[in-house]
């Protein structure tokens, strides 16, 4: 099997890693024609994963038709706001029969729709069944280690679902099979978005009660549009809810925590972001998130707060204080 993996950031060229040790033939696009030239010098990729030594059968490339054309499986791992431009840029060289992973985490600000719904936008209905998603609480620079990782792979068709967790799976890199697309997305997406609100509670030096309570309430308000939108709660509860949501929010790794504890600890957004190598998903998200639970009624107020410190540069003290002094209420919601 030939596979084409599309985006060769920190994720996408530890997925090409993972993949060329089990030994496939992976054709892998770099966006950055330098880091192109040094995979293909130096078998590394140090601007996005340093010391890591890439197997021989991934081949990088500048060309998106050249690694797409022909691929039983295509991996698609560009940031979420380009999502929409690349898919429409490869799909004329798509294989009839491509299965089609994404492994894009976010919402796309003009429509809000995940990248699934985008990607149903651009390509024929025939791929439509063959789409499937990988999510779940897996750190580039861990995987890469072979450090024992659980991660879930959903699609609306189970055959591919599963032949996607055998293409996958090793023994330490762990998947799970789901056919709940519509919740496994909205909580790899959503996640970041919390990780920004509990990064910023570690800027403010508010000790572990307080990230604990954010971790938990921002699962309720996951939960909450996630069953408006029609996905199976327990998912939430799973890998790519709570799994995802407590590596994120917690772990030094992270790039939204990292982005929520400079904010707490008092810089702006703009010099926060120019200092950034890699995209931290959870800013776009949260402008997406924030507009969609406003238009749908639904009740996101860590959300709500995240956003305004993000665009309206609103003071994170006062934040949480808007937080801690809304109307007190039952825990559990009617649903």
């Amino acid at each position: 099997m030939r596979i084409g993996v599309v985006g060769a950031g920190s994720w996408g060229t530890a997925l090409s890693h993972l993949l060329g040790g089990k030994g496939y033939s992976v054709d892998l696009w770099v966006f950055e024609h330098d880091i192109c030239q040094e995979i293909l010098a130096k078998r590394e990729n140090s601007t996005f994963l340093p010391g890591i030594r890439l197997p021989d059968n991934i081949h990088p490339s500048n060309d998106l038709a050249e690694v797409v054309s022909d691929k039983e499986t295509v991996l698609i791992v560009v940031p979420s706001h380009v999502l929409r431009s690349v898919a429409k840029a490869m799909a004329p060289y798509l294989w009839e029969k491509a299965i089609i992973v994404v492994a894009t985490k976010g919402i796309e600000n003009e429509t809000f729709k995940t990248m699934t719904d985008v990607l149903k936008d651009i390509l024929p209905t025939s791929y439509h069944e063959r789409l499937a998603v990988l999510s779940g609480p897996s750190f580039a620079k861990e995987v890469v280690k072979n450090i024992p990782t659980a991660v879930t792979i959903a699609s609306s068709n189970a055959d591919t679902a599963q032949q996607l967790q055998r293409i996958f799976a090793t023994n330490f890199f762990r998947a799970y099979t789901s056919s709940d697309i519509i919740g496994v997305e909205l909580g790899g997406a959503l996640k970041n978005v919390m990780a920004i609100a509990a990064g910023v509670s570690d800027g403010l030096e508010l000790g572990h009660n307080t990230r604990a309570a954010l971790i938990t309430r921002g699962l309720t308000e996951i939960r909450r549009l996630g069953l408006k939108l029609g996905a199976n709660p327990r998912t939430f509860t799973g890998l790519a809810g709570m799994g995802d949501l407590v590596l994120t929010c917690t772990g030094d790794l992270s790039r939204n925590r990292t982005v929520g504890m400079k904010l707490g600890r008092g810089m702006k957004l703009k010099d926060i972001l120019a200092d950034m190598q890699m995209v931290a998903e959870g800013v776009k998200t949260t402008k997406s998130v924030y507009n969609l639970s406003r238009k749908l009624g639904v009740e996101m107020p860590i959300v709500e707060q995240t956003y305004h410190m993000l665009y309206d540069d609103l003071d994170p003290k006062v934040a949480l204080k808007t937080l801690m002094m809304r109307s007190l209420k039952d825990e559990l919601d009617n649903q």
